[in-house]
């Protein structure tokens, strides 16, 4: 899956999205990036945050770094670019 889009049209948080909904991550890490994030005032990144592991991206709400992100389904192997 390749995800292409304008400049701050959602791709990290519907990425992010993406990979938790098809298990590949867990609730709790979701939680605890939703925690972290309101501490940032910044609540809704919770799903931006799977790709998004910069400090600098996270501060400022934006992708800086390209992200790849792999996890299986029962049925298919994922790469996310």
């Amino acid at each position: 899956v390749v995800v292409i889009s304008h400049v701050d049209s959602g791709k990290s948080t519907t990425t992010g999205h993406l990979i938790y909904q098809c298990g590949g991550i867990d609730k709790r890490t979701i939680e605890k990036f939703e925690k972290e994030a309101a501490e940032l005032g910044k609540g809704s990144f919770k799903y931006a945050w799977v790709l998004d592991k910069l400090k600098a991206e996270r501060e400022r709400g934006i992708t800086i770094d390209i992200a790849l992100w792999k996890f299986e389904t029962p049925k298919y192997y994922v790469t996310v670019i």
